[in-house]
């Protein structure tokens, strides 16, 4: 009589009875369970056996795991999205379970089924653990395995498998053989060239990446004519792709044929009707500058790597001078101009962040001066905030370029307009790049003409103007030296201890710590310190709360030589405060400072003054002094 043979769960739990050598706490279910969890009705308890199949996996071995794991997970695609894609990104690490790369390929068709599926982020996991897999994948392998399922994706009926197929190219063609290779290329163009615009950007996105694996002849006959097809897309979202593309082949081709094939579509890409295409361009122009020229990019130049997705446009570095090699073509000059007076606000934030890069190239400051200054000048009062954020970010990295007479002339009635401007951020971009226009026009002539705005920048009626300057304070220390900070900006530091916003307070002492460490342990005891402990028998008995709070902030920025004398003393001094509020404080203090005092081994110096504090006459008083001293006793214990 035939037996039907038993279930796959049912034999998993007969055969394993006990989990492998070394398993968790989370591995001691019985795997039966586990296996039964992946047909559970809550999508919770399915994706976490899901997450442990590489368990169930190791248990089983790698002949079960490939005879019997492997086709139970092919019957089991049929699920909720978040379950689906763990089983993708799961598959990706399941090669040392079934035996080695010599047996990866049976991972594929499971793989290949979750490519296809309707949500994007299944599929997506799916080509990521394709392509893993893929780079342990023999020769044969892949003629036999790898190549056959991107084509079948890239043939599939339904848009969802050719998108992912776009994915897989550049992990399956340079592993393939000269012939397959050939079929690959016009498998791609057809992704290019098909109907679906989803699968055309789909196409674009992966283009550049397919590109590099390319070499110089193949991508002039098949990819030249597939990238002027996408930059003429009908499709904005499929155009914008182009400049990434057009950055990738500019990588695989001589100069002269990139001038020749690839700048005459470029140049209908960076005027093109829609702005989020002449956004993609304006965003990475010093690329596009860089790959047109053949210059190499100077150290910290803006956009100098290109941007295939749309980044903030205030976060590029001012550039180095270096002359490129080639002068750059007048036609990129007025394209980029156009840019910098487009109609689209982004658009001209994102060309406002590469104008100092775009400047350095020309290296002509007379064509800077001529061409780029007076759109500068019309982006300072541009009517968009971001515009003006942008190019503030920006604009000092000119002076480097322009040089100090030209620089006085055009730029510092620019830089005040900029720090007058009524949003704090454009203010503060401007401030946090202040350095590049001190080395051009010195220390002093800054300080004639720009501290006086930072000053009143200092003193705004608005308290989140003044706390963002002391934000950049230390920084604007470390840009202007030492003997400057002293004579002009010391004296505002010390100021904001008074302020009526706690919220200033507490940044002025934070910026206190900071100064410190700028400046140093000499110029703390020297200067800072003596400052601050006189505060301590200040007559306003707010300036001497704010003395405690800030030592306290202070106190891990200083030597154990300061923690002993001046600020021992001082702390001291605060505890017999005849404000109850203080002397409670001071017990708070000490016990935040704790760490600090017993790494300089000066914890027990506090120990007289907590037990005077714990017998204060304020209950709160004695309440913090009793927290305090029994964070001490606690921290002699350990």
């Amino acid at each position: 009589m035939n037996v039907d043979p038993p279930s796959f769960a049912a034999e998993a739990a007969a055969a394993i009875n006990a989990p492998p050598p070394g398993a968790t706490g989370d591995e001691v279910l019985p795997f039966a369970i586990l296996m039964d969890e992946l047909k559970h009705e809550e999508i919770q308890v399915r994706l976490m056996a899901v997450r442990r199949l590489t368990t169930i996996a190791l248990a089983l071995g790698p002949d079960r795991a490939r005879d019997e794991l492997i086709p139970f997970l092919e019957d089991s695609t049929d699920d909720e999205d978040e379950v689906l894609r763990a089983l993708a990104e799961e598959l990706a690490h399941f090669v040392d379970y079934i035996g080695g790369p010599a047996y990866a390929h049976l991972l594929l068709p499971t793989l290949e089924t979750l490519a296809a599926a309707e949500e994007t982020v299944v599929r997506d996991a799916a080509v990521e653990s394709i392509g893993k897999i893929a780079a342990v994948l023999s020769v044969h392998q892949v003629e036999e395995s790898l190549v056959p399922l991107v084509k079948r994706l890239s043939t599939g009926e339904w848009f969802t498998s050719k998108v992912s197929a776009c994915g897989l190219y550049p992990h399956a063609y340079p592993r393939a053989k000269p012939e397959a290779q050939d079929d690959l290329r016009k498998f791609f163009a057809n992704l290019a060239r098909d109907d679906t615009p989803m699968v055309r950007r789909g196409a674009a996105t992966h283009f550049p990446a397919f590109a590099k694996t390319l070499n110089a002849d193949h991508a002039k006959a098949d990819l030249f004519p597939i990238f002027i097809e996408l930059a003429a897309d009908d499709q904005d979202s499929v155009r914008l792709l182009a400049v990434p593309i057009f950055l990738a082949l500019a990588e695989r081709v001589d100069l002269d044929t990139t001038k020749a094939r690839l700048v005459p579509t470029l140049l209908h890409l960076i005027s093109d009707k829609s702005w989020r295409v002449r956004y993609m361009a304006a965003n990475s122009y010093l690329a596009l500058t860089l790959a047109v020229t053949g210059a190499s990019p100077a150290s910290g130049t803006a956009g100098a790597a290109g941007a295939a997705a749309p980044a903030s446009p205030t976060t590029a570095e001012a550039p180095t001078i270096v002359a490129p090699p080639t002068a750059v073509d007048p036609e990129l000059v007025h394209s980029f101009v156009a840019l910098l007076h487009d109609v689209e606000a982004e658009v001209r934030g994102a060309a406002a962040s590469q104008v100092p890069g775009f400047a350095a190239q020309l290296h002509d400051p007379d064509l800077v001066l001529s061409a780029l200054v007076p759109c500068v000048k019309e982006l300072v009062t541009d009517a968009n905030q971001h515009v003006r954020s942008a190019i503030a970010q920006q604009i000092s990295g000119l002076a480097p370029i322009l040089g100090r007479d030209a620089t006085i002339e055009h730029l510092l009635a620019l830089f005040l307009q900029l720090l007058k401007d009524e949003f704090s951020e454009v203010r503060l971009n401007l401030i946090s790049k202040l350095e590049h226009v001190n080395h051009v026009i010195g220390i002093e002539f800054l300080a004639q003409s720009l501290l006086p705005a930072i000053v009143e920048l200092a003193e705004d009626r608005q308290w989140r103007v003044r706390a963002a300057i002391i934000e950049y304070m230390p920084l604007l220390a470390q840009q202007l030296g030492q003997q400057f900070f002293n004579d002009k900006l010391g004296p505002l530091c010390m100021t904001w201890l008074g302020d009526p916003v706690f919220a200033i307070r507490e940044a002025a002492c934070v910026n206190l710590r900071n100064l410190a460490r700028v400046f140093g342990n000499d110029w703390t005891r020297d200067v800072l310190l003596p400052q601050v402990t006189g505060m301590t028998t200040h007559a306003n008995y707010l300036f001497r709360m704010t003395t405690v709070m800030a030592l306290t902030t202070l106190a891990p920025a200083l030597s154990e030589e300061l923690l002993r004398d001046p600020v021992l003393p001082s702390i001291t001094t605060l505890a017999h405060d005849p404000i109850p509020n203080i002397r409670f404080n001071v017990a708070k203090a000490i016990e935040a400072l704790l760490p600090t005092l017993r790494a300089a081994q000066v914890a027990e110096l506090v120990v007289p003054l907590l037990q005077k504090l714990g017998g204060d006459a304020d209950a709160d008083v004695r309440f913090f002094a009793g927290k305090a001293m029994a964070a001490v006793s606690a921290a002699s214990a350990a």
